[in-house]
């Protein structure tokens, strides 16, 4: 079914449908009668980074989990960018009531982690553009970088300015393909209140969330507080869990799979079920690998001048309830490729199994 007919289904709201295409109205409102309906469930091709599979694998495994998206962190697993190629991808996915969810990257040509393979930041936009189009995907995600860009001259604000105006350079295309830019908090670089004003000066007619838990917390955020003030800004999410525990100069925190963290996922997905309905949960497990968050030296927080105290109490509850992770290293005999890939497949598996068991996410349970 095409978006433009299936934007045109009566009773579930045009955000919705915008943002999960693939999936039929019957399917996502299969529920007992004064329930929720169901948060779609995907995979995200990060949380298999070790085995770098290209699109047609990860949406293989997207077929035998039965899930409902498939999330593309990039370009990079697409093997080709060719009208049959992408064709032959799209038609597979929808054969399989599988929608995609494109990823293009950092669009901010000034941030320390913009890489210049697919040109300027407008050109890998441009092109995601085209990209989504080709694949049915009703977003391109975007984002600026890192929680590094914080420390750079003249901090956030100027890869804000950057963004906003390589976006909106390109509303008419994005209008014209039917394809909206999914902002990222992206690795502690943006706090919602800083996202929110992002989406709304670029115009929430081409522009939203990508919502990411686990980057919230890197900004010292606790992720309800982050569906309640995007709410049905959000048009994808990206899902992980997380343990947070004190240091002498603030705290680390590190990504575990869904169930095994601090995170209230029933919670959550019931918020956005509620909020934004048809926008799925896409797992991107992240785990051993733990991150520093510094907030008690005076250095961390000049990437953060203008954020009061009163705006990490939340995080700061969270961190008062964690406990240490002890980092895990291979067994004797196995290497590091080997461990890597299979402990990132036994996260990911643990993730999509309690999501589906004990949080009402997943079409085709």
């Amino acid at each position: 079914m095409k978006r433009r007919e299936f934007n045109k289904l009566a009773g579930l709201g045009a955000l919705a449908m915008h943002s999960f295409p693939a999936i039929s109205p019957a399917t996502l409102f299969a529920a007992e009668p004064n329930q929720l309906p169901r948060v779609p469930l995907g995979v995200c091709d990060h949380a298999l980074r070790a085995m770098k599979p290209t699109a047609d694998q990860v949406l293989d495994y997207a077929i035998e989990q039965r899930l409902d998206a498939v999330q593309l962190n990039s370009l990079r697993p697409l093997e080709s960018r060719d009208d049959a190629y992408l064709r032959n991808l799209r038609e597979k996915a929808a054969g399989k009531d599988i929608g995609f969810y494109l990823g293009a990257g950092s669009i901010s040509d000034r941030s320390t982690r913009f890489r210049d393979n697919w040109g300027t930041g407008r050109e890998l936009l441009r092109e995601g553009i085209r990209v989504a189009a080709a694949l049915d995907s009703p977003i391109v995600v975007c984002r600026i970088g890192t929680i590094e860009d914080r420390f750079t001259e003249g901090g956030i604000e100027p890869h804000v300015e950057a963004v906003i105006k390589t976006m909106t350079s390109l509303r008419a295309e994005a209008l014209d393909a039917g394809v909206k830019f999914a902002f990222e908090n992206h690795a502690g670089d943006l706090r919602t209140e800083e996202l929110l004003p992002l989406i709304e000066e670029t115009g929430t007619d081409i522009c939203g969330a990508m919502l990411d838990f686990g980057n919230a917390i890197w900004a010292m955020e606790d992720p309800i507080n982050t569906i309640e003030r995007l709410g049905r800004n959000i048009l994808c999410v990206s899902v992980r869990d997380v343990m947070l525990w004190e240091t002498d100069d603030g705290a680390t925190m590190q990504w575990t799979a869904v169930g095994d963290g601090l995170m209230d996922f029933p919670l959550y997905a019931r918020r956005v079920a509620e909020l934004c309905p048809g926008v799925p949960f896409a797992v991107e497990s992240i785990s051993n690998s733990p991150r520093p968050i510094p907030f008690l030296t005076d250095e961390f927080w000049t990437g953060f001048p203008n954020l009061p105290a009163s705006g990490i109490a939340d995080f700061l509850k969270m961190l008062r309830r964690g406990e240490p992770l002890e980092f895990l290293e291979p067994p004797p005999g196995v290497d590091q490729k080997t461990f890597d890939i299979q402990h990132q497949q036994s996260e990911l598996q643990a993730s999509l199994d309690y999501l589906k068991k004990h949080c009402h996410v997943g079409l085709k349970v």
